[in-house]
């Protein structure tokens, strides 16, 4: 089994102390999401464990033939090359095997000595066993499959990479990584530039992938889908979370809360005792006091105490305060169309927003959500349809891009400007709840990092004080902390949202119904993202099961006419129960949750025997739960 472990790294730049003495152990089959505030060194680690930078401190130790896959968040491609010839290039290898077949076939069709003959086809055997090994013919196969599912049509494949914009060069570079098959991927935001389709497709890849995986991601929905554990960087440590992302959120803010409580009730205790010794010091009650100082002293030095307040990231806050329309239609659409040229985007779109009601846009790249949201904004023209707003809509519009910026001016200006009225420390202040503190709030807005003028942009739509919110990808650029604090005041808000967005996390949390446009045409569902999901996979389970009973008295029928008894049952557990499936998936899904934490016990990392008997646990009770679970819905399914 491949590992990699990371031993007491400590990697500073100038004197900036990115990572000290950080420690965690990496093994194939097993996912892991790092999370952790933007700077924080992340993307640091993945160079050191990758080779590609060297430690200060420390070490880093990879298990014999572990090969390592690194996708950096700005990869380089070759721009000589076209789309296919640039991910072909992973299969140098097996072309020269395949042109040493050709050359050992010339060879053999030419001579006429038997030993040499005999030579020639012990070689072709053994190249060839080689060949298949690698792939074989198949390549062209995996090449389709995957640029398929990374958004590349088949035109695109002639297409020089030169011409690709910047988002299209990052998969490209994804799609080459793919295709070598590593044993262990580091993917650096492997989702950025990937639209909502490509992105559960990379889901459902990665989670057939038989090896390793380290994913630093904004992907809580991918991260929940995937991750085995969390570790989280920051403050030039890192902590183990065992679970997925949601996992991690819940067990953090636990941890911080005991840990607070825990401070709390040490102080007063070390305040009341340090009382008592100064008090009986120089009194009757002496020894007592000089005992109590010794026992004191020894515990705070022995680490007994909690004795600094856990540190509470200042987390952005967004607070609306608009006039909010409580009832009636807030939006109507009817039969809104739109095309650009011979590129139809939608037709016949219909729907109706009302008052304190939030509606999700999304569906692949190219469909034309931004392009809806700019028809509703009337900047851009509908080829057929109407569309109306109630008559005290007040609309804050929140773009993808940095529209409504003046990129000349510094932050405070930029912010003064918006309301006339604002004082400098006024101005300030506001600045301040946006994590724009001292000189921070002079500083250039040409200057700042995309996430940080998504927070100026925020802030100045907060100031116009809508009750309508139209949002284009509003948690692009975010970091998570800044993402979770959106989405709580967006829960928090009382007035409408229309909202266009990849993010299925964020669509979990705000809409309450969805419009999912594919170039196929469109569909609406009441509720979230994944209801959308869970309907989509009853429709399939239903089609399945349709085709399942067709084929059932196909097979039947045949049986009867050839005389043939019907086979034995397909699972051992087709003879349980419903009841007995349910407790029986109970126990299942306990057993790998205790098994998930046991993974993170330092001293089975130490011991391979040990670790490859609890993987090889892990995979037999993982396969048992996925089958019950399997006849349990058949089960349910055929009710």
């Amino acid at each position: 089994m491949g590992s990699i472990s990371v031993q007491g790294v400590s990697k500073q730049f100038g004197s900036q102390v990115v990572l000290d003495n950080v420690s965690i152990d990496l093994h194939a089959g097993r996912t892991v999401g790092m999370v952790g505030p933007n700077g924080a060194g992340k993307t640091t680690l993945f160079k050191i464990i990758a080779g590609i930078m060297s430690p200060d401190l420390g070490t880093v130790t990879r298990s014999k033939g572990v090969q390592i896959g690194y996708l950096a968040q700005e990869p380089e491609v070759d721009s000589a090359n076209t789309v296919h010839d640039e991910v072909s290039s992973v299969f140098a290898g097996l072309f020269a095997l395949e042109r040493r077949l050709h050359d050992l076939s010339e060879q053999m069709a030419t001579t006429t000595d038997s030993d040499i003959l005999q030579e020639l086809m012990t070689q072709y055997d053994r190249v060839s066993a080689q060949f298949d090994a690698a792939g074989g013919y198949t390549h062209e196969q995996r090449i389709a499959e995957i640029l398929g599912g990374l958004g590349f049509s088949n035109d695109d494949w002639s297409l020089p990479v030169s011409v690709l914009s910047g988002g299209q060069r990052c998969r490209l570079a994804l799609a080459k990584l793919l295709l070598q098959d590593r044993q262990m991927l580091l993917l650096d935001e492997p989702t950025n530039h990937l639209d909502i389709d490509a992105v559960r497709w990379l889901e459902k890849f990665l989670a057939g992938h038989h090896g390793g995986a380290v994913i630093i991601s904004h992907d809580r929905y991918l991260l929940d889908r995937l991750a085995d554990s969390i570790i989280e960087v920051d403050n030039r440590h890192l902590t183990t979370y065992p679970g997925n992302y949601t996992n991690y959120s819940k067990t953090k803010s636990l941890r911080h809360l005991t840990q607070q409580r825990q401070f709390e009730k040490d102080a007063e205790f070390i305040e009341k005792e340090r009382a008592f010794i100064a008090k009986h010091l120089a009194g009757q009650r002496t020894k007592e006091a000089q005992g109590r100082r010794a026992r004191l002293e020894r515990r705070i030095k022995d680490g007994e105490f909690v004795l600094e307040k856990p540190e509470s990231r200042r987390q952005v806050r967004f607070t609306f305060t608009g006039n909010v329309l409580e009832s009636g239609t807030v939006c109507r659409v009817d039969e809104l169309a739109k095309s650009y040229d011979d590129k139809k985007l939608f037709s016949d779109l219909s729907l109706q927003v009302d008052a304190g009601k939030r509606l999700g846009i999304t569906g692949p790249n190219g469909t034309g959500k931004t392009t809806l949201l700019r028809i509703l904004l009337s900047s851009v023209p509908a080829d057929k349809g109407e569309f109306t707003f109630h008559s005290q809509s007040n609309i804050g519009y929140y773009a993808q891009d940095a529209e409504g910026l003046d990129c000349s001016k510094l932050v405070i200006d930029e912010i003064r400007a918006a309301d006339g009225a604002l004082t400098e420390q006024e101005a300030r202040s506001l600045l301040a709840g946006f994590n724009f503190r001292g000189d921070d709030v002079f500083k250039g807005v040409s200057s700042l990092s995309g996430g940080e003028q998504s927070r100026i942009r925020l802030m100045k739509l907060l100031m116009s004080d809508p009750n309508v919110l139209i949002l284009d990808e509003p948690t692009n650029h975010l970091d998570v902390a800044s993402r979770e604090a959106l989405e709580e005041a967006l829960t928090d808000f009382p007035g409408t949202i229309i909202t266009v967005s990849h993010d299925r996390y964020f669509l979990d949390k705000i809409v309450d119904q969805l419009i999912v446009i594919r170039p196929e045409g469109h569909e609406r569902c009441l509720g979230n993202y994944s209801d959308y999901i869970r309907l989509q996979d009853d429709r399939k389970a239903q089609i399945a099961a349709k085709n399942n009973v067709t084929q059932k008295g196909k097979v039947e029928n045949t049986r009867k006419s050839t005389g043939k008894k019907g086979n034995s049952p397909a699972s051992r557990f087709d003879a349980h129960k419903i009841e007995e499936l349910e407790e029986l998936i109970v126990k299942l899904e306990d057993r790998l949750a205790d098994m998930t934490a046991r993974f993170a016990d330092p001293g089975l990392a130490k011991n391979p025997e040990a670790l490859a008997r609890q993987q090889n646990e892990f995979d037999i009770c993982k396969a048992e739960l996925s089958e019950a679970e399997q006849v349990w819905n058949e089960r349910i399914e055929s009710m």
